[in-house]
């Protein structure tokens, strides 16, 4: 009990401290966000219009920092984060709202795909080392290494460009309304196939190495010779015994992966247009959306966050030997 109270109380500042950064970078960046919405207007916008701009987005001059941080907290902890420059009046918890299930379900599919493939795979060539079968794990890590947006460019001038399998671009047919049909289910499922496959391509090495690494570990222990001298089946012995042990690191990393499910797929959604909170985010950037990036910041942040507290205290449960600190 003791270790997770202590946990609870460092995730608790860790999540302050990620908030208060949130408030504070957006103030340090160099421009005025209000001018540059009157400089945008190109004098649509009276000039009296600016301070009603600046009390509507919270950068009220006349009021203090330390006023301005309080009024942020005030409006986190009742879910408001602020209305959008570019998409104004959109709410961007509204905005996030309608990106964050796009990412979640694509990235997510791909990395439990990538993480299932890659231990299954990792555990036959870690089991049968010697083999053709590590001839595979160069491949995978080659893969791995190439930078993703070139990977993403070639697989689309493949399999999009020339094979006209797949399309380039987007979540689904924009000639579809959004809705719980099989076709629609069926273009969301035709569009994501390419994004998807180039998240687990480059990403399942990681999975094998680690795999293949604690399998050669744990299959030389005590209890592994044991089950084999008791005649238990092959199988028996590779996943109740070996794998069973070895995979334990591999949860942990797995649990890690899904809190940067959120905010690691900038890249993909960028090169396949894919509308992603990663793909809002660089949106925002470009347009100086000051409050919506600060939005997409917080998320990311909070969803890594909360995976490191449930990687943690899953894994405090699984080895009680981590407790054992202090």
């Amino acid at each position: 009990m003791r270790f997770f109270v202590r946990r609870g109380i460092f995730y608790v500042v860790t999540a302050w401290a990620a908030v208060t950064i949130n408030f504070i970078i957006p103030r340090l960046m160099p421009g005025d966000p209000v001018k540059a919405i009157m400089a945008k207007s190109q004098g649509k916008l009276d000039s009296s219009a600016e301070a009603a701009i600046r009390t509507l987005f919270g950068l009220d001059e006349d009021k203090s920092v330390w006023q301005q941080y309080l009024d942020y907290w005030n409006l986190l902890l009742h879910g408001n984060l602020g209305v959008s420059f570019t998409y104004y009046p959109t709410p961007v918890a509204e905005m996030i709202q309608q990106t964050l299930p796009w990412t979640v379900g694509l990235v997510g599919i791909a990395t439990v795909v990538a993480f299932l493939v890659g231990t299954l795979v990792g555990t036959g060539i870690g089991w049968r080392r010697g083999t053709w079968a590590d001839s595979l794990l160069p491949i995978s890590t080659f893969f791995s290494a190439v930078p993703y947006f070139w990977l993403g460019l070639v697989v689309i001038a493949i399999f999009s460009v020339n094979l006209g399998w797949f399309p380039s671009s987007g979540a689904y047919d924009r000639s579809m309304v959004p809705a719980f049909t099989p076709e629609f289910i069926g273009s969301v499922l035709y569009y994501g196939t390419l994004p998807a496959l180039t998240i687990v391509i480059s990403s399942i090495a990681g999975w094998i190495l680690g795999m293949r690494n604690m399998m050669v570990t744990v299959s030389s222990e005590d209890y592994v010779t044991v089950a084999q001298a008791k005649g238990l089946s092959e199988r028996a012995v590779v996943f109740g015994y070996a794998a069973r042990n070895a995979v334990l690191p591999q949860i942990s990393s797995f649990a890690l992966s899904l809190g940067f499910i959120v905010g690691g797929t900038l890249i993909m959604e960028m090169v396949f247009s894919y509308p992603g909170i990663g793909f809002l985010l660089y949106n925002a950037t470009t347009n100086h959306d000051y409050t919506l990036m600060q939005g997409c910041f917080l998320v990311i942040t909070l969803s890594v966050l909360v995976a490191n507290v449930v990687a943690d205290f899953v894994y405090a449960v699984l080895d009680p030997r981590t407790r054992q600190e202090g």
